[in-house]
């Protein structure tokens, strides 16, 4: 599932039609949003969630590597943190393969560390 942002027509969409995007449930688009923090949809006088195509394409890199490589949620926070240009991240300029390298070598680095202070 790739998003080009220029695909998307609309300012902004509700949090229904994000997840139809990525059939997901809503409830798992709030839990994204809250676990990973990069995502601060604009709200309306209701409180309704409006995502711009900007937020919609960090949702599909999270997307990407929860869903489709199969990081945890430590390891794709640790991809996108280490990533910090949110640019970077939605062009896409590192490939998904270095991301799947780097997210299993920061793994490895936490088990070894484990294994000395033990």
């Amino acid at each position: 599932m790739q998003f080009d942002k220029k695909q998307l027509s609309k300012l902004y969409y509700s949090i229904g039609e994000v997840a139809t995007m990525f059939d997901v449930n809503t409830s798992l688009i709030r839990f994204w949003e809250k676990e990973f923090g990069l995502i601060h949809p604009k709200k309306n006088k209701k409180g309704n969630r409006l995502y711009t195509p900007e937020n919609i394409a960090l949702f599909n890199k999270i997307y990407q590597l929860v869903k489709m490589n199969g990081y945890t949620l430590d390891g794709a926070r640790k991809v996108l943190k280490d990533h910090k240009s949110a640019d970077q991240v939605e062009q896409g300029i590192t490939s998904s393969n270095d991301l799947t390298i780097v997210a299993k070598l920061e793994e490895i680095k936490v088990k070894l560390l484990a294994l000395k202070e033990q």
